[in-house]
């Protein structure tokens, strides 16, 4: 084994551990230690660029890896869009409402924004 294949078998180990530590902040919604992890990550990733073809099958389970962080990473994504696009349609809420009348049109009652309701007796 020559001195660059055991130093890409060394960083293939590190990027291994932290792409199961980038899995599991991903799972625990830890957004502050994904982004120290990445910055580990693109330069333990950078270090490989000048890896051999013939270490294709060594990198192959860190690409499974990549792939399957990279998944979790959008549906995190997409979740987090999920919440403030529903914040945005609860303050527009706030400002006016939609409503329909008989015929099935719609119209917006506006809000003064202020959020609250005047009690008449």
């Amino acid at each position: 084994m020559t001195e660059s294949a055991k130093s890409h078998e060394a960083i293939l180990t590190a990027l291994d551990a932290l792409l199961e530590e980038e899995r599991k902040a991903l799972l625990q919604g830890d957004l502050d230690m994904i982004g120290v992890l990445l910055e580990h990550k693109a330069t333990l990733i950078s270090e490989l660029d000048d890896a051999s073809p013939d270490e294709a099958d060594a990198i192959r389970p860190v690409q499974l890896k990549l792939r399957r962080n990279q998944d979790l990473f959008d549906q995190a994504l997409a979740g987090i869009r999920n919440v403030a696009n529903r914040l945005g349609e609860m303050r527009q809420v706030r400002r006016s409402i939609d409503v329909y009348d008989a015929k099935g049109h719609r119209s917006s009652i506006g809000g003064d924004g202020t959020g609250s309701f005047e009690k008449r007796a």
